[in-house]
């Protein structure tokens, strides 16, 4: 046997064919490899094409507003529309979406194809399969991302109250100081950041709310449709009684809600709206008293029996020239609620029949301080012999209709508006008027940072602060919403569906709410003037006041002291925190120079840290399981450290490259 073996391993007949049959087995299995890997590399390709495609499609749809049902389905549509010839039940699709509360963040899709090989196993194990199931099929998966914008909407509401004039703690410097070169610093920040991205329209926009006892709106918006300038406002008439206008050739007449001119008395402006705005435009003041020459005459004061003149004195007649005495300064009262805790859109205009449409409690009204009770001045035919009857009111800046009796009603009376300001009136303490309480600089609305006209303009609002009068923090802050906000009155903010962007209100305050009370009050007001108007006074009728307005039992609402004001405001300001997080605006808090000995300041640190949103990066440091709020308890000393805390706070949502 091993002879013969020898034999035929020697023998060199018929060698071809057997060394083709033994050369056939690893070459057919290396063109069967080849075969299954072109082909899967080619449906790899395509998918992954398809995959890229479908993910670009759906960041589009996302950033539009679609919901999470809708981009799912237009990505599963999208996809299998571009898988061409493969088979969609061969190929699993999963799609990751980033969360509403993220902001930018990753889009990620991934798939998993089932690739069936020519041949198999052997090609199967050499093709760069995941996996090789019990169905002989080969699992390859891929992944593709995008990165999503992330854009920033900052509002920067910062208390400009009188007692920012104080050194701030641990600085020589004011407060009002110190607070201008930490916002600027802020700005500047975010500002560098965003000038690396290039492929995103206005990445970093700020806007500026000062506020103090109101919020100044800005003049210019006398005539915006979300401004009431026809008095629809159920607050509109709250310290004003028109029908006080009667004489017999100029009288006011209300239709449809609104107040109007009649009479022949009133000249070209007959027929036109009697509303605060108006009354801005009607009210002059004497400018000049030029006696007439050649006009003496002598009037006799005492007569003698025989009818002769005893006693007499020298009268004149005057030309008076008359000037504008005032005009609207920008500064709107608070809505009635609930509309002063949210960002419901203002509407409530006429239409062209002058009958109301919408909700007329939803307008912003113009601030108009009454004239309270205070001089009466009777000019006499001697410019320099004013006779004034003091009330001692706060407020006391025109000439009373001496018809009116009582404290009260001289300070609604609408007939002492039309009488001009007489020229030997004594002039005006600084402040007051018909904008008293209006002490602010204007918002400045959402402004392009990047653009160097932006930062400019941003950075000299902030310049032009000036601290004066008390403390609005809600106020302050609804307003900081409505500036970021898609919705009128501003309209410059992102729509709230837009995915990517982020909406920001930096809330700086260095003191309680506060809402001052009044020791002189003939009027019955129980306050001075500001944005909630008078604490005092009703509105539409009722004797709800607008401070009171939805608060909790524990208010009391005849209690006119200035720690009741106090809480009213601050239960105000929790509800409005809460509607604000509640719409993704992300609320950033920062006591400034508060007291941890001061009750009052420990309860406004509380109601501050409160409203503030939670941090999505940072831990609390007292309880790692919760995260970090959104507040920073600040000194002169570490203002400009914490607002650069805010700035890295905000960086982090911010997606570069």
């Amino acid at each position: 046997m091993r002879k013969f073996w020898h034999q035929f391993c020697r023998d060199r007949r018929g060698n071809y064919a057997l060394m083709t049959a033994i050369a056939m087995v690893p070459l057919m299995g290396a063109v069967a490899m080849a075969v299954d890997f072109s082909e899967l590399n080619r449906q790899k390709q395509m998918v992954l094409n398809a995959l890229d495609a479908a993910n670009f499609a759906a960041a589009r749809r996302l950033a539009e507003g679609a919901t999470d049902d809708q981009i799912r389905a237009y990505a599963v549509d999208f996809f299998n529309a571009n898988l061409n010839n493969i088979d969609p039940a061969n190929v699993a699709l999963n799609i990751t979406l980033p969360t509403n509360q993220a902001g930018g963040g990753l889009l990620t899709m991934s798939a998993t194809l089932n690739y069936h090989p020519y041949f198999y196993p052997s090609s199967a194990l050499l093709v760069g399969a995941s996996t090789i199931d019990a169905n002989k099929s080969v699992k390859l998966g891929m992944d593709s991302q995008v990165r999503l914008k992330n854009t920033l909407e900052v509002a920067m509401v910062l208390d400009n109250s009188g007692s920012m004039t104080t050194p701030g703690t641990g600085s020589g410097q004011k407060r009002i100081d110190l607070l201008k070169q930490a916002a600027k610093q802020l700005v500047d920040t975010l500002a560098q950041q965003a000038a690396q991205i290039k492929q995103i329209d206005k990445p970093v926009q700020f806007s500026l709310v000062p506020f103090a006892a109101s919020v100044n709106v800005g003049p210019d918006n006398d005539n915006a449709p979300w401004m009431d300038v026809y008095g629809l406002s159920p607050i509109a008439n709250e310290n004003f009684d028109w029908s006080t206008l009667n004489a017999p050739n100029k009288y006011a007449q209300k239709s449809n809600g609104i107040w109007y001119k009649k009479g022949t008395g009133w000249g070209e402006t007959e027929n036109q709206v009697l509303s605060r705005f108006s009354l801005y435009r009607d009210m002059q003041v004497v400018t000049s008293h030029e006696r007439i020459a050649g006009s003496k005459r002598v009037v006799c004061d005492e007569y003698r029996s025989d009818n002769t003149c005893k006693r007499s004195h020298n009268e004149y007649y005057y030309t008076d020239t008359y000037g504008p005495f005032a005009s609207w300064q920008g500064c709107v009262e608070v809505r009635p609620y609930p509309y002063n805790v949210d960002d419901t859109p203002a509407s409530g205009g006429p239409n062209n029949t002058g009958i109301g449409i919408g909700d007329p409690a939803t307008m912003f009204v113009p601030m108009f301080a009454p004239d309270e009770p205070g001089n009466q001045w009777y000019v006499t035919q001697d410019p320099d012999e004013p006779k004034p009857v003091t009330y001692g009111a706060a407020n006391s800046w025109w000439n009373d209709d001496p018809t009116s009796t009582t404290g009260k009603t001289r300070q609604s009376n609408m007939a002492k508006y039309f009488m001009p300001r007489p020229i030997n009136a004594p002039v005006l303490s600084s402040g007051a008027g018909p904008n008293y309480s209006c002490t602010t600089t204007p918002i400045t609305p959402l402004t392009d940072v990047t653009q160097t006209d932006g930062l400019t303009a941003i950075k000299a609002a902030i310049d032009l602060m000036q601290p004066n009068g008390n403390t609005n923090v809600p106020e302050g802050m609804a307003w900081g919403w409505r500036t970021v906000s898609s919705a009128a009155p501003f309209t410059e903010g992102r729509p709230e569906t837009e995915r990517g962007n982020d909406k920001v209100v930096i809330v700086l305050t260095d003191g309680e709410n506060t809402y001052s009370t009044v020791s002189s009050d003939p009027a019955g007001n129980k306050s001075t003037y500001a944005a909630y108007g008078y604490t005092g006074v009703g509105y539409n009728g009722t004797s709800v006041t607008r401070l009171f307005g939805g608060t909790s039992n524990a208010i009391g609402q005849f209690n006119y002291s200035s720690s009741n004001y106090t809480a009213a405001m601050n239960e105000q300001m929790a509800k409005l925190c809460d509607n604000a997080k509640a719409a993704n605006i992300m609320v950033m808090t920062v006591a400034l120079d508060m007291s941890s000995t001061s009750s009052s300041d420990q309860k406004a640190m509380a109601a501050l840290k409160a409203c503030s949103s939670d941090s999505r990066f940072r831990k609390d440091p007292t309880d790692p399981s919760k995260p970090a709020k959104l507040f920073w308890n600040a000194t002169g000393a570490t203002l400009s450290d914490n607002f650069k805390e805010i700035a890295n706070e905000l960086s982090n949502l911010r997606v570069v490259g």
